[in-house]
């Protein structure tokens, strides 16, 4: 545990050293160590890429002592803080899910408000942030300076679901700060005006998903840092990239 609260004190000052901090989204041991000799000093884990690397699929449809497998074995590959991306929560009590990712090694988790265990419903503002609030006490609880990285999907649910996405969005990315998130992840930001918004709507790292290669719709790193954007994450995106890549090379000895 001595650990854990160490890492844990580590990722929770780079969230608090107003850089811009790239955290890549690994799904295995092999990726783990990439992106550490690449330099990075925090990982995050996506469950969609762990998911297709077992032969699942995302949406809280893996076993979940099985991801914590996974996770487990990520955390004691790399000497760097890692986070884990565990989706709603899968069902669980927010203490039992942050005593099980302590137990796995990771310092962090991202909590999203899509229940996708329940045909995809979406919990309402104060339901998410009194998960959120839960969580924290049960990490400070057990003395660990976890990072909460609490998740919203409104911008991506759009106008079928919420009038107002943006503006719901940022009710929410609100909330979930005040319940003790350490950084919020408004999902489907595009625009250099939506992340303005939602960074003004908190002060805590505002999270977005970039490309590894072809960055972010608004804008390169700097016009990011420059917007107030604070961490950025891979979601899926590197593991897809990898695979495509990989293809259109290996195609050439199949023809």
């Amino acid at each position: 545990m001595s650990n854990v609260k160490t890492l844990a004190a580590t990722l929770t000052e780079q969230h608090e050293s107003g850089e811009l901090l790239i955290l890549p989204t690994v799904w295995d041991t092999w990726s783990a160590h990439v992106a550490v000799e690449a330099g990075f000093k925090a990982l995050t884990i996506g469950s969609h890429p762990v998911a297709d690397a077992i032969g699942s699929t995302d949406g809280e449809n893996m076993d979940f002592a099985e991801y914590l497998r996974a996770v487990k074995r990520i955390t004691e590959a790399v000497d760097v803080p890692v986070s884990a991306d565990v989706e709603s929560g899968y069902g669980l009590d927010p203490a039992e899910l942050i005593q099980r990712l302590l137990d796995a090694g990771a310092v962090g988790a991202n909590i999203e408000d899509v229940v996708h265990s329940e045909n995809k419903r979406v919990r309402d503002r104060a339901e998410h942030s009194d998960y959120i609030a839960a969580a924290r006490q049960a990490a400070d609880e057990a003395g660990v300076s976890f990072v909460l990285n609490g998740r919203t999907d409104a911008i991506k649910l759009g106008t079928e679901v919420f009038p107002d996405p943006l503006t719901e969005a940022a009710e929410r990315v609100s909330l979930m700060e005040e319940a003790g998130a350490r950084a919020v992840y408004p999902v489907g930001v595009s625009s250099s005006a939506e992340l303005t918004r939602l960074v003004e709507a908190v002060s805590v790292p505002v999270n977005l998903t970039a490309h590894p290669v072809d960055g972010h719709a608004a804008g390169d790193t700097a016009t990011l840092k420059d917007l107030g954007a604070r961490r950025i994450t891979f979601g899926p995106l590197w593991q897809k990239w990898l695979g495509e890549v990989s293809a259109q090379q290996l195609s050439t000895w199949s023809s």
